[in-house]
C-alpha cells in the first residue's frame, strides 16, 4: 500500500499557497510541486484550480500552432 503524503487531508496554509504560486510560475511539474509540499499531484491540481493558479507552462505554444523545422 502506498504511503500517504505528509499533509494528507490537512487544510492548505497561506504559506503553502504562496509556495504553490512560486513553483507554478517557475514551471515546476505538478508531481514535483506535490513532493515539495507533501501533497499528491491531484491535490496540487485541485487546489491550484481553486485559487485560480494555472499550472500550464506559459512559455510553450499549444500543439499545432508552431512552425515545423521543415518550413523555416
Amino acid at each position: 500500500m502506498a504511503k500517504k503524503p505528509e499533509h494528507h487531508g490537512e487544510r492548505w496554509t497561506s504559506s503553502e499557497d504562496k509556495r504553490l504560486r512560486e513553483l507554478a510560475r517557475e514551471n515546476t511539474p505538478t508531481r514535483v510541486i506535490g513532493l515539495n509540499l507533501g501533497r499528491t499531484p491531484a491535490a496540487v491540481q485541485s487546489h491550484a484550480s481553486e485559487i485560480g493558479q494555472s499550472l500550464k507552462p506559459p512559455n510553450q505554444s499549444p500543439y499545432g500552432t508552431g512552425r515545423s523545422k521543415k518550413n523555416r
